[in-house]
């Protein structure tokens, strides 16, 4: 089994991870008081993934998300105030909002910054609450991208081979978590009283959460947020103090460091720290990731299908790693979930219908 990964390799291709803290914010123009940094957009499916500011004091307009999203909250503070995900959500508080769903009244009582995967459009409603101001879809991530002259992670394997484009030039606006006293918010785990410790169907604080032992693997742990039995897509918090072995990304996955570095495919050799966002194509393979330095490695992972591990390339199968492994993780543990639905289909869009002539 390798046990480390490979400083001194110089691929010439497009590296699967973007560090979004050399990146500068975006304005979105279809919503005034939002700005982002994009991170991958795709033409095949319409999922885009990027990092969300929004402003202290800005009233979203009421917004129709046509596929899920999940975000995780990393400084600031957001309030829900109707419908099924009416809650206050701050640092280290994780979402799922299911496809479909009509969400109205948030309000922004600190500039916030999340990391947010849209799994479809998202539509601004206008002030009658039924017409469409605008769209907000992965055509407009990739134009805003060609324009301020940025690179997006490869979606595909074959993309990964294409000429590696000139590094951005501009002035790096970095996140928040770049200071230590935000990202300590994001990671912290108080000793909350259980009367009062933060529940609800559709956010989890992933701060108090125990970490489950991952099986046959030393100083490496897990936190399950959300398991999809449709889409075998799982969401975890990952501490990953060990080396993780050869294996293959039979399905992608996606993730964000937020504390210590990663060892990951090629250097560089003090590794990638928080704030770096990587995307794992279908098919992509590690012969090693590992921790680099002494701080605990955490990051935020969506594993979308299998992971298979092995003994080095051309051994036989050691074990995969499927969403009914991590649900039977769950169960064993009593983790919570986040829902994949609203209750009794209040999201679904046939009883409030949107469009001029609704």
């Amino acid at each position: 089994m390798s046990v480390s990964y490979n400083p001194e390799f110089d691929p010439t291709g497009i590296e699967g991870g973007i560090d979004t803290n050399t990146m500068p914010w975006i304005e979105i123009k279809q919503a005034p008081g939002m700005r982002f940094k994009p991170l991958r957009a795709s033409r095949e499916s319409g999922w885009f993934s990027m990092i969300v500011q929004v402003e202290a004091g800005t009233e979203l307009p009421t917004t129709v998300f046509l596929g899920g999203t999940d975000m995780m909250i990393l400084s600031g503070r957001l309030r829900y105030t109707k419908g099924a995900l009416a809650a206050t959500v701050g640092p280290g508080i994780w979402g799922y909002i299911p496809a479909n769903s009509r969400v109205e009244g948030i309000v922004v009582e600190e500039t916030t910054e999340y990391q947010a995967n849209y799994f479809g459009p998202v539509a601004f409603l206008g002030e009658d609450g039924k017409s469409i101001d605008s769209i907000l879809t992965a055509l407009d991530v990739l134009a805003a991208t060609n324009t301020n002259g940025l690179t997006l992670v490869p979606n595909s394997l074959a993309e990964c081979m294409q000429p590696r484009p000139a590094p951005f030039h501009g002035e790096p606006e970095p996140l928040a978590i770049a200071e230590s006293e935000a990202l300590g918010e994001v990671l912290q785990s108080n000793e909350i009283p259980e009367e009062d410790a933060f529940t609800h169907p559709h956010w989890v604080d992933t701060r108090p959460i125990p970490w489950i032992e991952f099986p046959g693997m030393d100083d490496y742990g897990i936190k399950i947020l959300r398991v999809s039995e449709e889409t075998m897509m799982s969401t975890l918090l990952v501490l990953h103090n060990s080396v993780a072995g050869p294996h293959y990304h039979l399905g992608a996955a996606d993730f964000l460091v937020l504390n210590g570095a990663i060892g990951y495919r090629a250097g560089p050799p003090e590794g990638y720290g928080p704030g770096v966002w990587f995307y794992e194509p279908a098919g992509a393979r590690h012969e090693a990731t590992q921790r680099v330095g002494d701080e605990d490695l955490i990051y935020t992972a969506n594993v979308y299908g299998p992971v298979q591990f092995d003994e080095g390339m051309g051994t036989p199968i050691a074990a995969v790693v499927s969403w009914m492994s991590y649900k039977e993780m769950a169960d064993a543990n009593d983790a919570p979930l986040v829902a994949n639905v609203f209750p009794g289909d209040s999201s679904l869009l046939a009883w409030s219908p949107i469009g001029n002539s609704a």
